[in-house]
């Protein structure tokens, strides 16, 4: 009992110190709330789908940004608002359905079909719309994944470069008029605005980061067994005298 005592003192130490860390500006680390679907999630499955949902959420936000500054956009969706055509959005996303005005484009084509001169469609939509149905593809085909569920690193890997592509073409791409097929970032010698691209590096950083771990997984298994064996052999041949003195 002592040497357990002993053993958890330092741990207890660690959260206390983490735990006393302020705020910057009152933003506050997100914490999903316990759930019993997490009891079937290993360490890659539950950072996988924390990823994916961190990313849908930036992608939402670049939907509403997007809209804003290309407000004639939603209107062709055939809503009747703003809020409606990004819940028809966000509807065939998390039901994986095709996206009303690009008949059964999905994935990378309906992105590119987005950012094509001579689309008449919602592009705000069609982007969004194929961006996420891109990324939950590459991991696949679900924004939750379990113990069974297993990811391909390689996708995952790919996935981040497409992004990285729908970013530079939705900075160059233009009508024959030379005017932006989106407006997005803005840079003049009277405004700033490059919250688009920092959103865009958001989803890029997550997932590359999802991959490179999802490439090293079994290979951090093997490094995990080893570490609980020594573990356990060092706790095993502690002397109980030298940590903890009889009381």
């Amino acid at each position: 009992m002592k040497i357990f005592a002993w053993i958890g003192l330092p741990l207890v130490v660690v959260i206390a110190g983490c735990k006393s860390t302020p705020p910057v500006n009152g933003h506050v680390v997100p914490e999903a709330h316990l759930t019993g679907g997490q009891f079937a999630q290993s360490d890659p499955n539950r950072m996988a789908t924390l990823e994916l949902r961190d990313n849908l959420a930036a992608l939402y936000l670049l939907m509403d940004k997007l809209y804003k500054r290309n407000p004639h956009q939603w209107a062709k969706s055939g809503a009747v608002s703003r809020e409606a055509a990004e819940a028809q959005v966000r509807d065939a996303i998390d039901h994986r359905k095709p996206l009303p005005g690009l008949g059964e484009l999905r994935d990378i084509k309906a992105m590119s079909r987005a950012l094509d001169p001579d689309f008449q469609g919602d592009r705000v939509a069609a982007l969004i719309y194929g961006t996420a149905d891109m990324l939950v593809t590459a991991h696949g085909g679900k924004q939750n994944l379990y113990l069974l569920d297993g990811l391909d690193a390689q996708r995952v890997y790919n996935a981040a470069r497409n992004v990285e592509i729908a970013m530079w073409r939705l900075a160059q791409s233009k009508d024959s008029q030379g005017q932006p097929l989106l407006v997005s970032n803005e840079l003049s010698e009277h405004d700033r605005n490059l919250s688009f691209e920092r959103l865009f590096g958001g989803i890029v950083g997550r997932t590359d980061l999802v991959a490179e771990f999802t490439a090293e997984k079994y290979r951090r298994s093997a490094i995990n067994y080893l570490q609980s064996f020594v573990g356990g052999q060092f706790l095993q041949f502690i002397p109980v005298q030298a940590v903890m003195p009889a009381s």
